[in-house]
């Protein structure tokens, strides 16, 4: 580990989220949520739990993790919803060299060091660099100077909605779906638009007004979602029930927050079990797809794994409660409530 690597790795989970906060005046509007999501994906803390314990394997079977949990194996790409990911081979460039030239001080503000240097290279404004440098450094971070090294670091050229502008993208994100001439005299056969892949033309499904976004996302058959993900048994978004018992479908809100239903009680205390840290906002930019109802668009990042660790990792949980259900993922729960039993 090299002097820089020992200088970022001072910082905990907590000092990052607070630069984040520091850095969002700064930030362009279009990467100020996604980025604060992408550092909720991919949490400091459990990193360093899984990294310390005694018998990984087993701890990540005790957390019921699913799917692709590690940057290791997704450097170039974990981002890829950020708009800034199209500068990604700059950035990380600019991190090796700070990494490589760094002496004994720095600051918790590197991120914005760093994206001053590669704007006035690229001439771009330094607003669209900050989060992505911030996410690149957090990704050194978890993967170590050498696999940060070894990564490509080749990025595709932007697609559907992201090759747009950052101001098209952002305006894009509040529209909401025309109802036709007559719309406004709906009160029932709303449809709204939930677009689940900003990279892609058709990465998008209909739901029905007041619909929870799970149920909207199962309808939609276009595509042999379990082939590319084997969580995903019903449709684009992984479901295991429908009764926020199992985890499986938490989603980043990139746009449209605030037309998603409030958080209700049991939604709230089923994210602290998971340990997804879903804050006290009451339209946060973390939400369970089977609880979230929409009222309007919205535009989501479906994360790439799901697990169960948040009384182990954060200590977060007084009491526990995982409700029957009647769907295929009774099995799963089992093991969901025997693993938080016996952290």
């Amino acid at each position: 580990m090299n002097r820089f690597e020992s200088f970022l790795n001072k910082f905990d989970e907590n000092d990052w989220l607070k630069a984040i906060n520091e850095l969002l005046p700064i930030m362009h509007e279009v990467d100020r949520d996604a980025t604060q999501i992408w550092f909720r994906f991919y949490p400091l803390t459990l990193f360093k739990y899984l990294q310390s314990a005694e018998d990984k394997a087993a701890a990540i079977q005790k957390f019921v993790m699913q799917g692709n949990y590690e940057l290791k194996n997704q450097i170039d790409s974990s981002h890829k919803f950020l708009y800034g990911h199209r500068f990604w081979m700059e950035v990380k460039t600019a991190i090796l060299e700070r990494a490589e030239s760094f002496e004994n001080s720095g600051s918790e503000f590197e991120a914005k060091i760093i994206a001053k240097l590669v704007a006035d290279k690229l001439k771009v404004n330094e607003s669209l660099l900050v989060g992505i440098t911030h996410v690149g450094l957090m990704t050194l971070t978890q993967v170590g100077l050498e696999n940060f090294k070894s990564s490509p670091g080749k990025t595709e050229k932007p697609t559907g909605l992201l090759k747009k502008s950052p101001e098209q993208i952002v305006k894009e994100r509040a529209k909401d779906d025309s109802q036709g001439l007559l719309g406004f005299l709906k009160t029932i056969n709303k449809q709204w638009t939930v677009r689940y892949d900003e990279s892609k033309d058709n990465g998008k499904f209909k739901l029905m007004d007041d619909e929870e976004i799970a149920s909207g996302a199962a309808r939609d058959q276009s595509q042999n979602w379990l082939a590319q993900d084997a969580r995903c048994g019903e449709g684009v978004i992984p479901v295991e029930c429908r009764s926020a018992a199992c985890g499986t479908c938490w989603v980043g809100i990139l746009g449209g927050a605030e037309k998603l239903s409030d958080v209700a009680t049991r939604e709230r205390k089923q994210m602290k079990i998971f340990g997804y840290n879903q804050g006290d906002a009451p339209k946060p930019l973390l939400r369970l797809a089977c609880q979230a109802r929409a009222n309007g668009k919205v535009s989501i990042v479906i994360p790439p794994w799901n697990g169960v660790f948040g009384k182990k990792i954060y200590g977060n949980v007084e009491e526990i409660e995982l409700e029957p259900a009647t769907t295929s993922a009774a099995k799963l729960r089992e093991t969901i409530a025997n693993a938080i039993d016996n952290n």
